[in-house]
């Protein structure tokens, strides 16, 4: 441990820097710069004078420290550092933090008065002020207390400047030795580091020093040099890696012994000091920094030589640095630096963002738990490859936490680069597909059926029921209402198709959810008005992926062609399972700074649906993951009650997006960009339109285990009510007349075959079930006249028996008979009519067979 006591001369020497030493100094300077007047009392004060009017505040500003992503193991409990952002590799250390050979070696080499001078070595100074004079660059003559000047003064520069010309012009003004500047530079340097020396102690100052002299590359302070080069922290150094490290500060970049093939080149373009000439430069500099030490009594002749005779054996040990050192959690730490980019707790600009990601010592929790990141990466990477031939695939999965919106885990299939090279290469992307242009840089994709769930609620909203019956036939839906921004009018009287052409059938929203049916949800909407979805949609926190309103202008947007991010999605479907509570998705629990401050970006949590709307669209939703629904392939099964939607946009995109309780899982695969059909695409024996069953369903069997889920609040009753309408009446109409009308109602048409009618023939003779009240979007059976029908006249009855037979005759049936005779002895003559079978107001083919009942005073047997 270096000395920490001044002698005699180091308190002169302190005297001189504190009481006398502008003087000395400026006398000094003047005589090397103007022997001719040196001796002078006026160049000797005017010397004197420009010294004291030189600054001598100089604030140490905090050291550029790198910032660390950490997220929490949840079995252990223990905080585990991820990876790190930084312009410097730094990591500070107290001062028993350091090896003593350490201290030795940076004095003997570099500043061996440093425990006896005031600040500077005046002559080794003046010896470089004489050299400036002449022309000539040096790097000696600079206390460590002039060194630690130069490097804030060049930290400075690196953290402050806004570009590379203003960083460069700073960093030459802080740094230039030869002419006037390099004079003004040299005084100044002086001014600050007596300054120094009368704020701080000398360990604070060599402390100092070390943490943030540079080592090479972005190396900078010695424990992270320690650690790069030599794999050991600064305390574990040994005399020839301490001998070697203080040989680098002279010329880092020269000595540095990191690259194999050389620091620099010889006049035949060679490398020199590299791997094959066993870094000669670096170990000549070892060599003299020994000498040095040996010199100065630091170290004895044995330790001496044996450092010198051992080679240098760099073990280069990386830091963990950026995403791509993260691996397959590569998105997810990338969506957590887009946030550090552009949230304001981190900054006013997005310059001052950036300065605390990469300099500013930030500690970021990250809401990532490691068991479900895993699950994530393992469902993608098992499932899905980088890169298909043909076309730009791509999938993606995120899971969070429905009552926090913390973000778990985040997943894609291609690998994390950020290399420009590698942009042509679909097997690389650094774009988070889960996030959007904000966070991600992604603009999400058509969400497909997973977008119905807005109408769902607003037709809950809205009062209505699940069970209400509405024509879900596929058909032409002339038009929707939006009240805020005009009707959609289909003037091209656009059919809207099903998944695989299906035809579509008469339902309720409750089978309609289930099925997924395109027909039937576009039914739910042309009775709802398309402001009021996307006032839900707005309030679930979704817009597009580049973070505009949707506004649901066409029909089309009820069914998804709109882009939005999966993370959106996950978090509208989170909200649902969560009783009606959105939380906005975050991946940051909070931040902490090198001085302790805590902060976090803000992020709520509020109630947006009534509790029971949401418990009744989680019934619904409940259907898609039973079996039946189209969802029930991703269902582990594990006995966690699940909510789920898929989603199919084209032929181009899918989604699946289920959720217990605690937790919500998105996954979506298709065309990053292009429209090749997924179906005809295939992959580990699936087509690819299948691909998000199998990746769901392995993530949420992890996390059902792992967080298990509780069953779904009761839905309210009055919202699965059975719902009756009004039916017309059309009979008489004309069959095409009759059947618009009720398909305008919202009754499903069939027409029978031709029965016998007193009708026109054409015109409808009867409608089953009849005019009244039934149950919406009932199927009507219509049957048309053939006009073969005769009405039996209601005035047979109290005609004798032949007068009944011969009025019927004349009425148009062609066979009518005497029919059950019924004795009365108060009948007369030969029997009195009492009716006909089939009986008066009966319409029948005119040939049916009319018997006529009668009754008479003798039945004959």
């Amino acid at each position: 441990m270096p000395d920490t006591k001044r002698t005699t001369s180091g308190v002169l020497g302190g005297l001189a820097g504190l009481v006398g030493l502008s003087a000395v100094a400026g006398v000094l300077v003047a005589a090397t710069v103007t022997p001719a007047i040196a001796l002078s009392g006026a160049a000797a004060s005017s010397a004197i004078t420009m010294f004291d009017n030189l600054p001598s505040v100089l604030e140490i500003e905090k050291l550029m420290l790198p910032s660390t992503l950490i997220y929490t193991d949840p079995s252990s409990g223990q905080e585990v550092e991820w990876t790190q952002f930084y312009d410097q590799n730094r990591s500070p250390v107290e001062f028993d933090q350091i090896a003593p050979v350490m201290y030795d070696a940076i004095l003997s080499s570099e500043d061996k008065n440093f425990y006896k001078h005031g600040g500077i070595d005046l002559v080794g100074t003046v010896s470089a002020v004489v050299d400036n004079v002449r022309g000539r660059d040096t790097r000696g003559g600079s206390s460590i207390s002039q060194q630690y000047v130069k490097n804030i003064l060049v930290q400075r520069c690196e953290s402050n400047a806004t570009s590379d010309e203003e960083l460069q012009k700073c960093y030459t003004d802080a740094t230039t030795s030869v002419g006037d500047e390099g004079l003004q530079r040299k005084l100044q340097e002086m001014r600050y580091a007596i300054a120094l020396e009368q704020k701080y102690s000398k360990n604070e100052i060599l402390l100092g020093y070390l943490n943030i002299a540079g080592f090479g590359g972005t190396n900078y302070g010695v424990d992270a040099a320690a650690r790069y080069y030599f794999g050991v922290a600064a305390k574990d150094l040994s005399l020839a890696q301490a001998a070697t490290l203080a040989g680098m500060v002279q010329n880092p970049n020269t000595y540095r012994i990191d690259m194999k093939g050389g620091t620099t080149t010889d006049k035949d373009g060679n490398g020199v000091n590299s791997e094959a000439d066993g870094y000669k430069l670096t170990k000549a500099r070892q060599v003299y920094v020994l000498d040095r030490m040996l010199a100065d009594g630091k170290i004895t002749q044995e330790q001496h030589d044996a450092a010198v005779a051992e080679p240098l054996t760099p073990n280069i040990t990386q830091p963990t640095k950026g995403c791509a050192s993260t691996g397959s959690g590569a998105y997810f730490c990338q969506y957590v630096v887009s946030i550090v980019k552009t949230d304001p707790a981190f900054g006013a600009t997005a310059d001052d963002r950036m300065r605390a990601l990469r300099q500013g010592g930030l500690k970021i929790y990250t809401t990532m738990d490691p068991r479900v990141q895993q699950a994530n990466e393992a469902a993608v990477a098992q499932n899905t490859p980088s890169a298909i031939d043909g076309m730009d695939f791509g999938s993606t999965s995120v899971s969070l936490e429905a009552s926090t919106g913390r973000i778990l885990g985040i997943a894609q299939n291609t690998k994390f680069s950020e290399d420009q090279s590698l942009a042509g290469d679909p097997n690389y992307s650094s774009l988070v597909y889960a996030g959007n242009s904000t966070n991600g840089g992604s603009i999400g994709f058509p969400a497909g059926s997973t977008f119905k769930l807005f109408t769902l609620l607003d037709w809950l909203e809205k009062g209505k029921s699940l069970n209400e019956t509405l024509n879900g036939v596929n058909r032409v839906f002339p038009k929707m209402t939006n009240s805020c921004y005009g009707n959609w009018v289909n003037t091209s009287k656009t059919k809207i198709g099903n998944y695989n052409n299906v035809g579509g059938h008469v339902g309720t929203p409750m089978q309609f959810t289930k099925e997924s049916l395109n027909s039937g949800f576009l039914a739910m909407a042309e009775k709802l008005d398309l402001c009021d979805i996307a006032k839900v949609v707005a309030k679930m926190g979704v817009t597009t992926g580049d973070g505009k309103e949707i506004k649901m202008l066409y029909a089309p947007e009820v069914i998804g062609s709109d882009n939005v991010s999966p993370l959106a999605m996950a978090s509208a479907y989170a909200t649902v399972a969560n009783n009606g509570i959105r939380c906005e998705p975050k991946a940051i629990d909070k931040v902490v700074d090198p001085d302790g401050r805590e902060f976090a970006p803000q992020k709520t949590c509020t109630q947006v649906l009534d509790p029971s709307i949401a418990a009744t669209a989680a019934y619904a939703l409940q259907g898609v993951m039973a079996s039946g629904g189209t969802g029930n392939q991703g269902n582990p099964n594990d006995g966690t009650p699940l909510i789920g939607k898929t989603g199919t946009h084209e032929a181009w995109q899918t989604w699946l997006i289920e959720s217990s309780t605690k937790v919500t899982t998105a996954v979506w695969v298709g065309n990053a960009e292009g429209e090749v059909p997924l179906a005809k695409q295939w992959y580990n024996g699936q087509t690819l339109n299948n691909l998000r069953y199998a990746i769901n369903k392995k993530i949420m069997s992890t996390v059902d285990d792992l967080y298990g889920g509780d069953a779904f609040p009761k839905p309210n009753q009055d919202l699965l009510r059975q719902v009756l309408t009004d039916l017309p009446n059309v009979v008489g109409l004309s069959v095409d007349d009759a059947k618009s009308q009720l398909e305008g109602a919202g009754f499903e048409v069939v027409v029978g075959d031709p029965v016998d009618s007193n009708q026109g023939a054409g015109l409808v003779a009867a409608q089953n079930p009849a005019a009244g009240k039934v149950a919406g979007g009932s199927v009507v059976t219509l049957s048309p006249s053939n006009g073969n029908g005769v009405t039996v006249p209601s005035d047979v009855a109290g005609r004798s028996v032949s007068e009944a037979i011969s009025y019927l005759r004349s009425s148009g049936f062609g066979n009518v008979q005497p029919g059950t005779c019924t004795e009365d002895a108060k009948a007369k003559g030969n029997g009195t009519a009492t009716g006909t079978n089939p009986p008066a107001g009966t319409v029948v083919n005119r040939n049916a067979t009319i018997t006529v009942d009668y009754k008479s005073q003798h039945c004959s047997q």
